[in-house]
């Protein structure tokens, strides 16, 4: 096993950071070489706030995942979140250029330069460009048009876009841990990439990626993204709410969410009794387990709802006929799915991540999504160029490397 033959996913989110090694073996399957995750102290909401502890997680994730993998990581493709992330759709028409009238490469990447070429704040910057299907003359739903004759050529795109800060704090913080970023990737495209199948997509699916300070959205039809929207809101705010409500630590209240939150009632059989650490050096206390349904079920259901709200703002709500997917780490909570699917009003399952082989057992739980996730993208885009944006990494890191130069000669 050679370093240039794996691929690593880097999942830096709001409560944990994840690295996930893999490998494609020789019957083309993924198979899990390496994996690691630490606690993230530096984020808030998707965002960097403080880089030296964000730097220190990335080291120790990483770390982790070379000693189950055995080899010098030095590559990573890392996942980015926020409210800050935007998306739009649209278009770019081109005439073909051959004599022949024959649709070449290059005539795709005319056109979806022309798609991207749009007026974006000094502030922004492109992560993606994703094409969704493309139009020769006036023949629609071509998804690849190299090799066809015509005239005219249409591209239709799913453009995202990024606070360029934001993005370029998560460039420098993985540079100064010691790793080259080898892409920045919108992190429910990348889960998109672990948990769907072929068919979801087709049919119209949407992913949503409760992580620890945001929810992530990622709607599809007819195999192509659709659109794409990131809420300031995630599981770690049901811990907030539970460590105010029953007067307790984060880290107890994070366990007792784990360990016996609902998030509807009707799943609690019976009266049970929980016990509460107490703070401070106070006495444990015990409670109903049905008070703390009581105080988890609120905030899933706002959380489901304003998810709801926001697909509703899309083209293709009407056509998701393969309905939602569930992942991240607040989609664990008993009863997270049946909660979705009554306030959505269409069916709901959660996604664990689709893996072959090596340790499959160690990236089976919806957590992993985004890490696992961003292995693929690196296996099947990591060389399209296309598909990439506006931030240059190159131009990010040389300027960092000539920074720490000059600070330590």
């Amino acid at each position: 096993m050679s370093s240039e033959s794996i691929v690593v996913g880097l999942d830096i989110g709001t409560t944990k950071i994840a690295a996930v090694a893999g490998q494609v073996d020789q019957y083309g399957k993924v198979n899990i070489v390496g994996v690691g995750q630490h606690p993230s102290q530096g984020l808030r909401r998707g965002v960097v706030i403080n880089i030296d502890k964000t730097v220190e997680s990335i080291q120790r994730a990483v770390e982790q995942a070379e000693l189950l993998c055995g080899q010098k990581i030095t590559k990573v493709y890392a996942g980015i979140a926020g409210d800050h992330i935007r998306s739009i759709n649209s278009k770019g028409v081109i005439a073909v250029s051959s004599k022949d009238k024959i649709i070449s490469e290059a005539d795709v990447e005319r056109v979806i330069n022309a798609a991207k070429a749009i007026a974006l704040p000094m502030d922004r910057e492109i992560l993606h460009v994703l094409p969704q299907e493309y139009i020769v003359d006036d023949q629609d739903g071509i998804k690849n048009p190299v090799r066809i004759a015509g005239v005219r050529l249409e591209a239709e795109v799913h453009i995202i876009t990024a606070a360029a800060a934001s993005a370029q704090n998560i460039v420098q913080c993985i540079a100064e841990a010691g790793y080259e970023v080898a892409d920045i990737v919108l992190e429910p495209y990348a889960s998109s990439l672990s948990v769907l199948e072929p068919e979801e997509r087709d049919l119209g699916v949407s992913i949503i990626d409760i992580g620890g300070g945001t929810t992530d959205i990622a709607m599809f039809f007819d195999g192509s993204i659709r659109y794409t929207s990131v809420l300031g809101l995630g599981g770690h705010h049901v811990t907030s709410d539970v460590s105010q409500g029953l007067r307790t630590s984060i880290d107890q209240a994070e366990e007792l969410k784990k360990k016996y939150g609902v998030a509807l009632d009707s799943f609690l059989s019976q009266e049970e009794l929980i016990k509460v650490p107490g703070v401070g050096g106070r006495a444990p206390r015990e409670i109903s387990r049905s008070v703390l349904a009581a105080i988890i079920q609120p905030r899933m259901e706002e959380m489901f709802a304003l998810a709801a709200r926001e697909m509703e703002k899309s083209d293709v709500y009407d056509s998701m006929g393969a309905g939602v997917v569930l992942t991240g780490g607040a989609s664990m909570i008993k009863g997270a799915a049946e909660l979705a699917e009554r306030i959505m009003g269409m069916p709901v399952r959660i996604g664990s991540p689709i893996v072959h082989g090596g340790l499959v057992e160690s990236v089976s739980s919806p957590i992993f999504a985004t890490g696992v996730g961003l292995i693929y993208y690196g296996l099947e885009y990591g060389e399209d160029e296309r598909l990439h944006g506006n931030i240059s990494f190159g131009k990010v890191l040389n300027r960092l490397k000539d920074i720490f130069e000059n600070l330590f000669g």
